[in-house]
């Protein structure tokens, strides 16, 4: 995943899709780079993908991202996602849609990840139901060269199955932690993003 992140409206809609859910996946899954917060800092806060919807959300996490240190945005990612044991907001589908980890909705995306020929990597110590594994699931089913799997028939099912039935849950879950500011500030983005992610889904019917 690259570590800067440049919206623009030449941007054709798909490749900015596969651009914002790159970008989510990177915020989402650890505590965020310098390079990214720069990145961050210095975009154009028009809107990252075809939409008004989004630009609101989109100047807040600029805006945001300019007011709070790397330092304090990591250390709200560790307070919030990481430590030992129990966090304070889990990040994975399967406590969202089961109540537990490692239950079924793990192993039905397994088994649909194996039919898209995808494999967690070694570096990711993480389960497949991380929300930035999804994220980078999405992003490779819009932008992968393989039309046979990437395609919108397939992006439809997998965004039905495995993040239409939860994200909206956590990102609710992190907006109304007490601890989070810039976190909040993502998941309010990322709430609004797979919402117009999800309108334009029921519109293929």
């Amino acid at each position: 995943m690259s570590d800067t992140y440049t919206p623009t409206s030449a941007l054709d809609e798909e490749t900015a899709r596969a651009e914002v859910y790159g970008v989510l996946a990177q915020l989402w899954y650890a505590p965020i780079t310098p390079e990214l917060l720069e990145a961050l800092r210095v975009a154009p806060t028009d809107a990252p993908t075809q939409g008004g919807f989004l630009e609101e959300p989109w100047r807040e996490l600029v805006g945001i991202s300019r007011a709070m240190s790397r330092d304090e945005v990591a250390a709200e990612y560790d307070a919030l996602f990481g430590g030992v044991g129990k966090p304070e907001v889990y990040l994975f589908g399967s406590h969202y849609l089961s109540g537990f980890l490692n239950e079924k909705p793990l192993a039905k995306l397994r088994e649909d990840l194996a039919a898209l020929s995808l494999t967690r990597g070694d570096a990711m110590s993480e389960t497949e139901d991380h929300f930035a594994y999804l994220c980078e699931v999405m992003r490779y089913l819009i932008a992968g060269d393989d039309v046979a799997v990437a395609n919108l028939t397939k992006q439809r099912e997998f965004f039905t199955e495995h993040l239409q039935p939860w994200a909206t849950g956590m990102c609710e879950a992190v907006s109304a932690h007490p601890r989070a500011r810039f976190y909040a500030v993502l998941a309010d983005f990322t709430r609004a993003f797979l919402n117009v992610e999800q309108q334009g889904f029921d519109m293929l019917g």
